[in-house]
């Protein structure tokens, strides 16, 4: 029997229903839309399609956007500057710094720039904390929570389960383990993270009643490697030459599809999957990052 598909355009659908109300009642009842600040430092053309889909969202759900595109040759100081700027306006309650940046700007000191009441990426020390120690009045990452809400959406309860994740970034791996482990709804999981130095890395994926790639290697994940009925979430976004295609190429994720669909309960596709749902928490996170400043203006 083939898996049943986790559809990730139309749970997207229905939490972006949920923050346009929001939008339209913050608008109601206080006059304050939320605004949400898109840096682009460079003409990263990756980059420039992610920033037109996060502004194009906004517009969309009624969130006021504005967006900074910064020469490559930007000074980290001078990129900064901007993020302290934005830091002090009152309409801007998220602040989003496309990466990668030029080789030359430390993406730690643009995170450490952001102010952590308007960080809505979850990059910050601060927000990072408060997620690993289960606080939840900061932001949660928008790729892992993401996740989490597919899984809910879809009826799946992580409690008591055995979730193995591969990769250990600091973007989705470390994260979604933090994520899953929590005593919390929706998670309290036993979870299991898989990276480069993991040996006999099958012995542990077979164990995996939800498992969770997130390692940019195109179908890495074959079915050898699946236990028959496993939850499989697909966080990888590659590109891969397709000759059959008119443009030359087709995006695949981190999981073979064909080969794992068979074996699987419930599988995420690429694309559609996960990543309509990275843009609707950060989305989210904009919102809460509003309402929480009306409530402590």
């Amino acid at each position: 029997m083939a898996a049943a598909i986790i559809d990730g355009n139309a749970i997207s659908a229905i939490i972006n229903g949920e923050t346009a109300t929001a939008v339209s009642e913050l608008l109601t009842k206080h006059n304050v839309r939320p605004g949400l600040a898109v840096i682009l430092i460079g003409e990263n053309p990756a980059s420039k399609v992610y920033v037109g889909r996060k502004v194009k969202k906004c517009e969309e759900l009624g969130i006021f956007s504005k967006k900074i595109e910064l020469p490559a040759e930007t000074s980290e100081k001078d990129v900064i500057a901007v993020i302290d700027g934005l830091n002090k306006d009152p309409h801007i309650h998220g602040i989003l710094v496309q990466f990668p940046p030029p080789a030359h700007i430390s993406e730690k000191a643009v995170i450490d720039a952001i102010d952590p009441r308007k960080d809505v990426d979850c990059f910050h020390p601060v927000n990072i904390g408060k997620m690993l120690i289960g606080e939840r009045d900061g932001f949660f990452p928008c790729t892992p929570y993401g996740v989490m809400l597919l899984l809910e959406k879809s009826g799946v309860n992580p409690a008591g389960k055995h979730v193995v994740v591969l990769g250990r970034s600091n973007i989705v791996g470390k994260p979604m383990m933090a994520l899953m482990v929590q005593k919390a709804k929706g998670a309290d999981a036993t979870v299991t993270v898989c990276h480069s130095g993991t040996k006999d890395l099958k012995a542990f994926t077979r164990q995996a009643d939800i498992l969770v790639a997130a390692i940019g290697k195109p179908c890495f994940v074959k079915a050898e490697m699946v236990k028959e009925g496993a939850v499989v979430i697909d966080v990888g976004i590659n590109k891969i030459a397709d000759p059959s295609s008119k443009t030359g190429s087709r995006l695949v994720g981190d999981v073979d599809y064909d080969q794992v669909a068979p074996i699987a309960s419930m599988i995420t596709p690429v694309p559609g999957g996960v990543g309509p749902m990275t843009i609707a928490v950060l989305m989210q996170n904009t919102v809460k990052a509003c309402k929480a400043s009306i409530a402590a203006s």
